[in-house]
């Protein structure tokens, strides 16, 4: 696997804030932060143990999205993600983002977060040369009234999108009440992918597969507890995008051998490696290989499958 061939489909822009970035437009906004210094920030930004939860993991982007007062902040991160990819030696990436998590903690109108990202993004893409695919996050957390207005927002600019997730507390706020977004989506000619099988079982897998009509498959791990749903994905060649180091910060697998990434692969899925928050994380994509190579033990004939799987379920534009 060369690099060349590094392709990251899991990356959240909203979860790759630089720590230098939060700090600059705190300043510039007035906010105050529990730090005024990269090393002190660090603790109330990053996982530097495991959390006992997906939920404790996601009070980590307090911070870093809270300093978000303007459209220009958000064009900025997104800017700065594809600058990112671009020192990470990444050929492709799928940068997803919510909108309405972005614009909440300062009421940006969730219609401005939306263009501006794509803006940054289309920037990051001239400046910087990196081929890049926009998903749009529907934060299942808000509920289904909220991710309604979220969709409008991202449909209004669906040009600029490959896809769209549900993301956020996948335990409480299940697929079923959200059908309705994803026909629409789906409709639109928009790629789906869900995140499940993270924060609940196997039957969040089925019911994003079978409710929203997901190709795709956000981290997944909970699909090795359901050999019928493993056969399943395979034989419909659904994508797995895998993050091992998130999936052992949120508790959700607790060591990295125990980590389902090798099975998946020698069982034939179409399993991917990928970096989820890498701010959040404190990771780089060379990182996330190292951790797949030395600790999940996966081979080299491994990691180029995942790079072949990658290029086979990019959304297409």
């Amino acid at each position: 696997m060369t690099e060349e061939s590094w392709i990251d489909l899991h990356r959240h822009l909203d979860g790759n804030i630089r720590i230098a970035t939060i700090l600059e437009i705190a300043d510039q906004n007035g906010i105050e932060l529990p730090a005024t210094d990269a090393d002190g920030l660090r603790p109330y930004v990053t996982v530097t143990t495991p959390q006992p939860g997906l939920l404790e993991f996601l009070e980590k982007f307090r911070w870093s999205v809270g300093v978000l007062k303007t459209p220009e902040d958000c064009r900025r991160v997104a800017y700065e993600n594809v600058e990112d990819a671009k020192n990470e030696r990444l050929g492709y990436v799928e940068l997803r983002f919510s909108p309405y998590f972005m614009g909440l903690a300062h009421a940006i109108p969730t219609e401005a977060v939306v263009e501006a990202v794509a803006d940054g993004i289309a920037a990051g893409v001239r400046d910087f040369g990196v081929d890049v695919g926009l998903i749009g996050i529907l934060s299942r957390t808000f509920g289904p009234g909220t991710c309604e207005h979220e969709l409008e927002a991202l449909l209004a600019s669906r040009d600029r999108l490959v896809a769209v997730d549900l993301a956020g507390d996948e335990a409480n706020f299940p697929a079923e009440w959200f059908t309705g977004h994803f026909e629409r989506v789906r409709d639109a000619g928009l790629g789906v992918t869900i995140h499940a099988g993270e924060a609940a079982g196997p039957e969040s897998i089925w019911n994003a597969l079978r409710l929203l009509g997901a190709t795709r498959i956000g981290h997944g791990v909970r699909a090795a507890e359901d050999p019928e749903l493993m056969d399943y994905l395979g034989e419909n060649r659904i994508g797995i995008e895998c993050c091992p180091t998130s999936n052992i910060q949120t508790s959700t697998v607790p060591r990295y051998d125990l980590h389902p990434l090798r099975s998946f692969l020698d069982r034939g899925l179409l399993a991917t490696i990928n970096t989820d928050d890498p701010a959040i994380s404190d990771i780089r994509f060379e990182d996330e290989i190292r951790v797949a190579r030395g600790e999940c033990g996966l081979t080299p004939e491994h990691l180029a499958l995942c790079a072949q799987n990658a290029r086979a379920i990019i959304f297409p534009r």
